[in-house]
Order: structure tokens, then C-alpha cells, then sequence
């Protein structure tokens, strides 16, 4: 986790959504990791992925979804964005 992040997740919680788009979107993407690229999730596991982070995991799934990390139709999501590690 690099020094950006680590400001804003404290022992695997996020304490501080980031208010500042430059801030928001590393931290989203630490989030996508958690997502593996080319696979489908239901709404409920993208949750209880993201619950992990935060109690509030719709406004996170939302920031994912808005920010192009996630995407998702009729109530299946994938991952859309994103580094991926080498």
C-alpha cells in the first residue's frame, strides 16, 4: 500500500473517505484489487467485499461504479478498472 493510501485506510478500514478527486481515485483503486478482472460478482458479494473497508459499502460501490473501477448490469458487477499488479 503506498504512502497515499495508507493516510486514509488504518489496519484494513478506511477511516477517512478522501474529499479530493486526486486523493479518491488511488484509494479506489487499492479498493479494485480486492476484484478479480474477468470475473462476475453479485451485488451481495461486491457488499460483503467492500463492507470490509467500510459499514457504508454502497457509497463505496457506487464511487467504484461512477469511477469506472466497477462496472455492473442488472445486478452483476465486474471489475472495469484498475491497476492490475505484474
Amino acid at each position: 500500500m503506498d504512502e497515499l493510501v495508507a493516510r486514509f485506510i488504518k489496519d484494513g478500514r478506511l477511516v477517512i473517505m478522501p474529499s479530493k478527486r486526486s486523493k479518491l481515485l488511488p484509494v479506489l483503486d487499492h479498493l479494485a484489487q480486492d476484484f478479480e478482472p474477468g470475473r462476475n460478482y453479485p451485488e451481495a458479494k461486491v457488499n460483503e467485499i467492500l463492507e470490509r473497508y467500510n459499514d457504508d459499502y454502497a457509497a463505496l460501490r457506487r464511487y467504484l461504479v461512477d469511477e469506472g473501477f466497477l462496472a455492473r448490469e442488472a445486478g452483476v458487477y465486474w471489475r472495469s478498472g484498475g491497476t492490475v499488479p505484474t
